[in-house]
């Protein structure tokens, strides 16, 4: 009996060997390989420029890195596929997949937008960044743009801006009187309510318009684009503080259609790399703004000039004047500007007494 389990065994054994070699030729599934996406950007910004324009190219590698190259985005300068201003209506439109600008320029289509960009006296980059992130400004927007078949998002922040470059200095209220100002969004309502011209140009048309006299002074972003631009090379005079654009966020825009039409994971790299990027940016900004300004001053002579009080506080009552006003023509920038300054009255609150009197121990 033990002798014949003993041989069953032997030929269990033997039948298992001899199946193994069949078993290893048979041919393994081979996986499909994964489907790849290959998107356009376009932006407002010269290719490439500091700040504004390196940020879309960023963010490009990030996705092209996180994706293992699955996704892929072609940046596009202002003016290489559309003009500038174009942005918008362009990625509406499913021609390009993504933008990178700022929501103030859109006033003509959606006057909330601009909200969502600045508005004069408004928070700075910090606050911003926790109303859209944490307190609930994202989703208003999300909803302002979604008629448009597009989905914002956070896309950098300059921080407070400089109050711009002027060819004569500015002491009262009648030297508003008149000027044509480079000031797009809600601060060049404000200028106009002060006797000043607003004009809205792009960044690459600054310099000429500048030195040849179109305009008479110009907003641009602060010391690091500025000197980039060559700006104190069309104007001597400097100001600030940037009443106008106390913390500009851009934004990027993507056609809802295209993101959709992107896996999950996917999805989670196109957002997680446009929250890196909008980061970076006014850690960028914060860094090089200390070396340009010092540049201005002690290798181009740049006089640097605070505006006058009186001038700040009639530009503060024109604007609330100017916000109140367009609150009243639109329910959608009423909606906005309500959750914005509800925001801004409780983070203000609290900046008073962290923030704002922890930096008056350097003074």
């Amino acid at each position: 009996m033990r002798i014949w389990k003993r041989m069953t065994a032997a030929v269990a054994l033997l039948s298992l060997l001899g199946c193994a070699p069949e078993q290893q030729q048979q041919p393994t599934a081979t996986a499909e390989p994964a489907k790849t996406y290959q998107w356009k950007m376009v932006t407002t910004w010269p290719k490439n420029f500091p700040g504004l324009g390196v940020a879309p190219e960023r963010f490009a590698e990030k996705v092209a890195t996180m994706s293992a190259g699955r996704l892929t985005v072609k940046v596009y300068g202002a003016g290489d596929l559309v003009p500038a201003f174009e942005v918008f209506d362009t990625v509406s439109q499913g021609t390009a997949q993504m933008g990178h600008s700022a929501a103030y320029y859109w006033k003509g289509k959606v006057p909330a937008a601009q909200v969502f960009t600045t508005i004069p006296f408004g928070m700075n980059a910090q606050q911003m960044n926790g109303w859209l992130n944490q307190g609930g400004g994202l989703e208003l927007w999300q909803e302002l743009y979604a008629p448009f078949g597009l989905i914002p998002m956070p896309g950098g922040n300059t921080g407070v801006q400089m109050g711009g470059w002027f060819n004569k200095e500015i002491n009262t209220l009648e030297d508003l009187d008149g000027l044509k100002m480079r000031m797009p969004g809600l601060g060049g309502e404000v200028l106009s309510r002060l006797g000043g011209v607003p004009v809205t140009l792009p960044g690459g048309e600054l310099f000429t318009a500048l030195q040849t006299g179109a305009i008479d002074a110009t907003e641009w972003v602060g010391p690091y684009n500025d000197l980039a631009f060559g700006l104190h090379k069309a104007a001597k005079f400097y100001y600030y503080p940037g009443w106008h654009e106390p913390g500009t966020a851009l934004e990027f825009i993507i056609n809802e259609q295209a993101f959709k039409g992107l896996p999950a994971d996917l999805q989670a790299i196109v957002t997680t790399a446009a929250q890196a990027v909008n980061q970076e940016m006014l850690d960028e900004y914060t860094s090089r703004n200390i070396e340009a300004l010092r540049s201005l001053v002690e290798d181009h002579g740049v006089q640097i000039k605070p505006w006058p009080p009186e001038v700040l506080a009639s530009l503060q009552q024109a604007a609330d004047e100017v916000l109140a006003e367009q609150a009243e023509k639109d329910p959608a920038m009423k909606k906005a500007l309500d959750a914005y300054q509800q925001f801004a009255q409780g983070v203000r609150g609290y900046h008073a007494i962290s923030e704002n009197s922890y930096d008056q121990l350097y003074r």
